[in-house]
């Protein structure tokens, strides 16, 4: 027999009480730490592809094209990038990460690559702009010429008043503000959040009155045509579709949890959209501006992805994992290869500029095919 007070033990076990702000603080600040440490050397890849293997590029065996006059010009939420590669959204909110956000910075400017800030739901916890905590985040100094967007997540915004938001995206100087969904993850973090009600009209809400422009995206488990259809009837008109295949932050979690969390992170460690499949569902929704991420590790992945209709491709975990082995020079190293590779495969495929291959012939294989039916 089960008794009251065995139903308060279990309660409390699957419902602790909410920290205090001071416990809150230090749990993000830890949670920030293991999620670097664990996006740098963990187990914490997919283990299933993006299916971007599945694009096959035709090739144009005489291209009139001269391979340094190839365009790789690009439109990023209206700004004009000198390549379509972005370094992605990673961390923020301690001094760790400030000093991984000004390398990373650094390399953004030296290679004019648009940087993405981590959550920066760190500045904003108190319900008002922790300043302090917002150093980590300002890049601007470093980083003067290149895009920077802002990071926020969408459940913060929903309960975030849009002029907070506003100082928030102020105080980095910000071109334009990601707003992050992630429930995959947030039900496998210990601490994540489990009430997503209200947040497509929060989207809408910002969408119309913050003075930048607002990217909606993913974390990994990328975008469906229905809710890409729902975002724009919001008035969304930028998204990064960030889809399965690259780092699993359910998997994540499930490195920092353990008894029956650990299990169902497990259980859905691969869950999701593949990156591939996720831009061809969205294809057809006229955004302005989208952005493949997940899993991309090359150029040749670059080019697959803006094959498929992206605008930009987002890179994340190889660019922090050569930082962190090689530095400054090997992360822009790294990202001076990717681009290369991309340069050869528009040349090869006798594509003058990326307009050019978003309209290029491409095959699909089966997997990725099938995707088309959903």
């Amino acid at each position: 027999m089960v008794t009251e007070s065995d139903r308060l033990a279990f309660r409390a076990q699957i419902c602790p009480p909410l920290p205090t702000m001071s416990d809150a603080a230090s749990l993000l600040s830890s949670r920030k730490s293991d999620h670097l440490d664990l996006a740098i050397s963990g187990d914490v890849g997919f283990r299933r592809t993006n299916l971007l293997e599945e694009i096959t590029l035709v090739h144009c065996a005489l291209p009139e094209l001269s391979w340094d006059s190839i365009d790789m010009e690009s439109t990023l939420v209206g700004v004009q990038v000198r390549t379509p590669l972005l370094i992605a959204a990673m961390t923020g909110g301690n001094n760790r990460a400030g000093q991984v956000n000004l390398q990373l910075a650094e390399v953004a400017e030296r290679g004019g690559y648009a940087i993405g800030l981590g959550s920066q739901r760190a500045m904003i916890e108190s319900g008002k702009l922790d300043r302090e905590k917002g150093k980590s985040y300002q890049l601007r100094s470093i980083a003067p010429s290149v895009p920077i967007f802002g990071n926020l997540g969408v459940v913060q915004a929903q309960s975030s008043p849009t002029e907070l938001v506003e100082e928030m995206v102020q105080f980095v100087g910000a071109n334009a503000l990601c707003l992050h969904m992630n429930p995959a993850q947030e039900m496998i973090q210990p601490e994540g959040d489990r009430d997503f009600r209200g947040c497509l009209a929060a989207i809408g809400r910002l969408a119309r009155e913050l003075s930048v422009p607002v990217i909606v995206k993913e974390t990994g488990c990328g975008i469906s045509r229905s809710l890409a259809e729902q975002l724009v009837q919001q008035g969304v008109q930028h998204i990064d579709i960030a889809g399965a295949g690259g780092t699993s932050w359910v998997g994540v979690e499930t490195r920092r949890t353990h008894g029956s969390q650990q299990k169902s992170g497990e259980l859905f460690w691969d869950w999701g959209l593949p990156t591939a499949a996720s831009l061809l569902q969205v294809k057809e929704c006229s955004f302005q501006t989208v952005v493949a991420s997940g899993g991309i590790k090359n150029g040749l992945d670059a080019a697959r992805a803006i094959a498929l209709g992206a605008h930009g491709v987002a890179i994340a975990r190889p660019v922090l994992q050569a930082l962190d082995s090689e530095g400054i020079d090997g992360a822009y190293g790294y990202l001076k290869q990717v681009e290369k590779d991309l340069r050869t495969a528009l040349l090869l495929t006798g594509c003058a500029n990326l307009e050019a291959l978003r309209r290029a012939p491409r095959l699909l294989g089966s997997q990725l095919q099938a995707w088309t039916q959903v």
